[in-house]
């Protein structure tokens, strides 16, 4: 039987800090499933479609990877692609205390479904998807920040932005 993980998350848009954690799980697990979230209470830059193929791009050397997007609890979710481990990314401790609120109430959800916290590189601990986009806005330097692969397709929609 093989161990499934999703790793859910909007990637608006995938930072190094994110691909650290796809990369690092894609060695833990037989198939990591990188869930992206359509969550309607949030106002994404990119849209569905756009996130989805930047993924899929940033993660086209991992075999054990795949892109996919979904919509309401992350436990059905996670019953529906027979995963039986949510792999959750920290930066910091205080993103710790909300991702501790989530894991246990997905536990009471699903008691069969683990949360796996995985811290990220430290020289990605400073990083959000927002610094990226407001960085990219003003002009500056993204390198490091996000696959420089997605780069110009970055800088080009948080510069659409502005006019």
């Amino acid at each position: 039987m093989s161990k499934i993980a999703v790793y859910p998350g909007s990637f608006d848009p995938v930072t190094n800090g994110h691909l650290d954690i796809i990369t690092r799980a894609a060695g833990v697990f037989d198939q990591v499933i990188v869930g992206v979230l359509q969550n309607s209470g949030k106002q994404p830059l990119f849209n569905m479609d756009e996130r989805v193929q930047m993924l899929k791009n940033v993660t086209s050397n991992l075999p054990n990877v795949i892109i996919d997007c979904f919509d309401g609890l992350l436990v059905n979710y996670c019953d529906k692609q027979k995963a039986t481990v949510i792999i959750k990314g920290l930066r910091a401790v205080s993103d710790f205390e909300y991702e501790f609120q989530m894991a246990l109430m997905n536990y009471k959800l699903s008691p069969h479904i683990e949360t796996l916290f995985m811290m990220t590189n430290s020289k990605y601990s400073y990083l959000s998807s927002s610094m990226v986009k407001e960085i990219g806005r003003l002009g500056g330097s993204l390198d490091d920040l996000i696959p420089p692969s997605i780069m110009t397709q970055v800088f080009n929609k948080v510069n659409d932005l502005g006019r």
